[in-house]
């Protein structure tokens, strides 16, 4: 069951990347960040109600509280924001793969903060991931011009700063959900506090009301909604429960696979022209993810 919702988690983000792509073009990083967390914290209040009995978490101890609330602030106000604005400028496949280096940034940070000294082997992979990304993203003489190679490096470096935020998350989330707390239950918190600050922020400066103004975009609604439901309902509960129920490292490696699964839906869906140093470079970078857990 945990190697399934992993697989199945790897589908979902692939295609929760394509949805926010869109809607990022029509209504913007920001009206697309606040607007998808409160639509994922309704559903995700309701989700809760039918399984637990109540629509949030009751008695939920300070310190696990704190751990959670903080994973939510971090992972999908900070992280998210940031992850907008790479696919504003990167697309899906290319802003998934630099997401790749989450696990090495996890291990730096375990390394920093819990003294976790990493492997020669583990080190090896990271820097197989780092390669892998680089071989995708640095541009061949001539492919682009000025504009293009800085919207690509304000691209990457938004990307590169989600991921060390993601990894951030799954840490204050293994912290928060120590004892056995439930999925659903971590899952409603982190989500909870991420809306209740950002929406927070945007009552005190004023934005409610362009933000609201951008559901008049059919297209754009749509697709905030589709990846709302994709991404932090479906994936974000899949990935806790592959987690839970599956060996770390399979479940990681398993739930990396988003780029090789963009390739696929960029060929057939966009009709994009696969370049053979695109494909080789996710391969590599997702091959030193799965050495990262698994050698």
């Amino acid at each position: 069951m945990g190697e399934i919702a992993a697989l199945g988690t790897s589908l979902v983000w692939s295609w929760t990347y394509v949805l926010f792509s869109r809607a990022v073009q029509r209504i913007g990083p920001q009206a697309l960040n606040r607007l998808r967390l409160a639509v994922a914290f309704l559903v995700l209040v309701v989700l809760h109600w039918v399984v637990h009995g109540n629509p949030v978490p009751i008695g939920v101890e300070p310190q696990r509280l704190g751990w959670l609330v903080l994973a939510g602030v971090v992972g999908f106000v900070l992280a998210d924001a940031l992850l907008y604005r790479a696919l504003f400028r990167l697309g899906p496949q290319r802003t998934s793969l630099v997401m790749a280096v989450v696990p090495v940034a996890s291990a730096l940070l375990a390394w920093v903060v819990f003294g976790e000294v990493p492997s020669a082997v583990e080190a090896v992979a990271g820097l197989a991931v780092v390669g892998g990304v680089s071989l995708v993203l640095w541009p061949r003489k001539g492919e682009v011009d000025a504009t293009s190679a800085r919207l690509r490096a304000e691209g990457v470096l938004f990307a590169f700063a989600a991921a060390c935020c993601q990894a951030g998350r799954y840490l204050l989330s293994k912290a928060g959900m120590q004892g056995g707390f439930p999925v659903l239950s971590t899952n409603v918190l982190q989500i909870g506090a991420a809306t209740l600050a950002i929406w927070g922020l945007t009552v005190v400066t004023g934005k409610v009301r362009p933000t609201l103004a951008a559901l008049r975009d059919v297209p754009g609604r749509w697709a905030m909604a589709g990846g709302a439901l994709l991404g932090p309902v479906t994936g974000v509960t899949l990935s806790l429960v592959a987690l839970s129920s599956a060996p770390v490292g399979v479940a990681s490696t398993l739930m990396a696979l988003s780029p090789v699964v963009l390739l696929v839906v960029s060929r057939v869906a966009f009709k994009e022209k696969l370049r053979p140093r695109a494909v080789a470079g996710t391969l590599l970078a997702v091959a030193g993810v799965a050495a990262l857990f698994l050698v």
